[in-house]
Formats: C-alpha cells, structure tokens, sequence
C-alpha cells in the first residue's frame, strides 16, 4: 500500500513538474505580427511587411524594413544593421514559442507573443467557447455597438481568449492612459526616472473632465508618483496631460504601441483637447496590453503589481464592479465619452483570473449599461463549477497559486503603503 501511495505521489509530482501543451496558435496557423520580450527591450516582427523594431532601454531602431526577411515553416529569419550594430532574429510566429534575437554577441530569448495568444492547453481552452455566444448574444442585442475579449489567465481554461468583435476599433477615450503609464513605467524599470521625481505643473496645464488635480492650486511640483496614480485612480485628465508632455509627446507611447503590434489603438491627442485626431484602440489590444503586464512581458514585477494596485484603487466603479457581487476584487480601468463607453481590467478571483475588455460606441448611458450586462455575464460564467473531478494539474495552475488575485491584492496595497510611507518623508 504505501509503494502504491509513494508511486502515485511521484506521478502527481511529475505532472505538476511537465510544461502545459502548447498550442500551434490562433487558429492552428501561424500568425504574421510577432513581438517577444528580448532582454530589457522588445523586438517586434511584421511578417508580412518584412519589418521589424528593436526598443529597449538604450536603443530605437524604430520601423525597419527587412527586404531579406525569410519565412520557412511558420518561423521568420533575418538580419538587420542599425548606427554599426548586427541584429540577428530568429522568430517563431507562433504565441509562446521561443524567439532569439543576437545583437552583436549577445544572445536574448524571449517568448513570442501574438494577438491572440494561443491557449496552453487546448482541451481546457474549449471549455471557454460557451461563453462566446452567451456574450455575442448580449453584444447583438444592445442599442450600441460593442467588442469584447475576454482571457483567462489563471490556467482553469487554459489561458484561452474568446472575443466577440476584437477588432472593433472605437475612440479610446480615458483607456488610452493605461499605455501611458506602462510607458512611464517602463521608463522607471530602466532607471531612467524615479517616482520621487517631480513635474512642474502650471495654470495652463490643468483641464476639466475627470480628475483631482484640477481642485488644487498651480504652479506647483508633483511627483511622478501621485501623476501616475491619480491617472488611474481618478482617470485624472491633467495628470494624463502632464505625463504626456513629460515623456515627450505621442511618440514614445505610440512607439510602445507599435512595438507590441497593436495595430488598432494610436494616441494622437490629449485629454480633452478637440478632436480631430482622434485616440482609438480595440478590445483585442486591450487585452494584449493587459496580458503582457499580467505575465512580466512589459514591466518588471514591481511595477506590474503596482500597476494592478493603481486599478484596483479605481474609483469610478459604476460598470464592472457596480455588476459583480460586492467583494469581488476587480482592477480595472473605465473610459468614457458622450458617444464610448468602455471597463477594462482584471477580475482577481483566486483560481480564476481573467483580464477581459468591454467597449462600446452609442450613447454613453446605454454603453454603460450593457458593460454591465457582459460584466456579469462573464462572471456568471467563471463562476460555474468546474469539471467533474476538479482541476486537471499542468504547469498553469502552479503559476496562478503563487500569483493569486488575493496575493495581488495584499501586495499591491503594501507598495502604496510603502509609497505613501516614503510620501510622508519626501513630500510627495
């Protein structure tokens, strides 16, 4: 008996142990837009305009093409030269893969991430599909026009993303500020600016709309700290304006962009500032922003987790939160228009951690209200049972145990408390 019970240990110990089955992508067919974490940077391939981007700490190589560029067997081969130096990649286009990039002697490994991300275990990922008519229901149904995506990330599903018009592409409105502050914070990671850092905020700086700062007296130093929080806590229009202005206009942020290939989404003016041009994104690359943060892709982990802390301290709370059973721990991120209205995020719920995306275009009350409606219908969904005989153990699940959406949470909070401790003594 205990040789039977020791074998069995053994056998559970080596399941947990053995990677999850990958997928060979969306749709079983290689993608042709590929980025993959490289070093401090992000490398980016487009397979089929023949270009790449290299953006890391030190270096831009911005856009370039790569007229030799080889695609043999779903994998893209190249070379590039930039102010004397060798690039040299070699790219599955296929989500989590493994990509290698040399640039002179160096060599850097990263998985590859695509839009979607292929599910790390198929068989579980189809225990998602359900929820896709059940939410194409609700998107038919309302008097705006809607998307939604929708992606696991704790391993019950298998890390599957479901999305019902991904690609719908509306004014981006307040949920542009979440690729502000990951380029902020990226900026951070690489030493490149501290959160104790100050900004002098002037008169002429300060707008309307949503926001604390504009109830205060100007000029006045604020640290990159409070401009980052507030962005999010209170999607604060001045503290978005500032930063903007801070990290040098549109570019930097639209270059993150497009080093992660989210092709829909662009930030082309300030808060409230006339429109045209106008700030756009897509459900989709919501979701690839908000699954890059999620897995360590784009931010180190403090930041990632002080990223999650800033939207779970989110105070306009009358769409997804306002849908969920009280308690339920949700980070997340609105956006609202006259004419849009969007909640992003993350439901936290230990064991089944999802990021979704909701954005509408109509009138912002009925926008809001049918948020609300595949809010609660993606809740309604997670909160099934799950199969008979529980979790079936792969390496998704053992990663979910040590980032629990209550670990998060517990976390999170304690880096505010430590900001807001150095805050005391510093003046922030």
């Amino acid at each position: 008996m205990a040789r039977w019970y020791a074998a069995l240990v053994a056998v559970v110990v080596l399941l947990v142990a053995a990677p999850p089955a990958l997928a060979s992508g969306p749709d079983n067919r290689p993608a042709r837009l590929v980025w993959m974490p490289a070093g401090d940077g992000i490398f980016s391939v487009d397979a089929d305009g023949k270009t790449v981007r290299y953006r890391s700490c030190s270096v831009d190589t911005g856009r370039v093409y790569n007229p030799g560029m080889r695609v043999t067997d779903g994998v893209a081969v190249g070379r590039i030269s930039y102010e004397g130096q060798s690039f040299r990649f070699r790219v599955p286009l296929v989500g989590r893969s493994t990509g290698t990039l040399e640039i002179g002697r160096r060599r850097l490994t990263g998985p590859t991430v695509t839009s979607p991300q292929p599910p790390v275990n198929p068989a579980l990922g189809r225990r998602l599909q359900p929820l896709t008519a059940k939410l194409r229901a609700i998107v038919d149904a309302a008097p705006v026009t809607a998307g939604v995506s929708v992606r696991d990330l704790s391993g019950r599903f298998g890390d599957q993303q479901i999305s019902v018009s991904g690609r719908f592409r509306p004014k981006a409105a307040s949920l542009i500020k979440l690729w502000v502050l990951v380029e902020l914070m990226r900026r951070i990671d690489c030493g490149q600016a501290r959160y104790t850092d100050t900004v002098l905020v002037l008169p002429s700086d300060v707008v309307g709309g949503t926001g604390e700062l504009q109830h205060e007296d100007f000029p006045q130093d604020v640290t990159l700290f409070r401009l980052a929080q507030y962005m999010i806590k209170y999607s604060d229009n001045t503290a978005t304006n500032v930063l903007i202005d801070y990290l040098g206009g549109f570019d930097p942020v639209n270059a993150l962009i497009d080093s992660m290939n989210q092709r829909e989404t662009v930030l082309a003016r300030k808060m409230l500032q006339p429109a045209p041009p106008e700030n756009f994104t897509s459900p989709d690359d919501v979701i690839s922003l908000l699954g890059a943060v999620h897995d360590g892709d784009v931010l180190g982990r403090v930041n990632r987790d002080l990223m999650l802390s800033f939207m779970l301290e989110q105070t306009l709370n009358n769409k997804i939160p306002a849908a969920l059973p009280s308690g339920v721990p949700v980070a997340h991120k609105t956006g609202e228009l006259p004419d849009v209205s969007h909640d992003v995020g993350y439901y936290l719920i230990p064991g089944t951690e999802v990021a979704v995306a909701f954005l509408t275009s109509g009138l912002e009350t009925d926008g809001a209200e049918t948020v609300r409606e595949l809010a609660r219908a993606v809740y309604d969904y997670l909160g099934t049972p799950p199969p008979v005989g529980g979790l079936p153990i792969t390496g998704a699940p053992v990663r979910t145990l040590a980032w629990s959406g209550s670990a998060l949470v517990v976390l999170g909070c304690g880096l505010v408390l430590v900001f807001r401790r150095r805050a005391s003594r510093t003046g922030i």
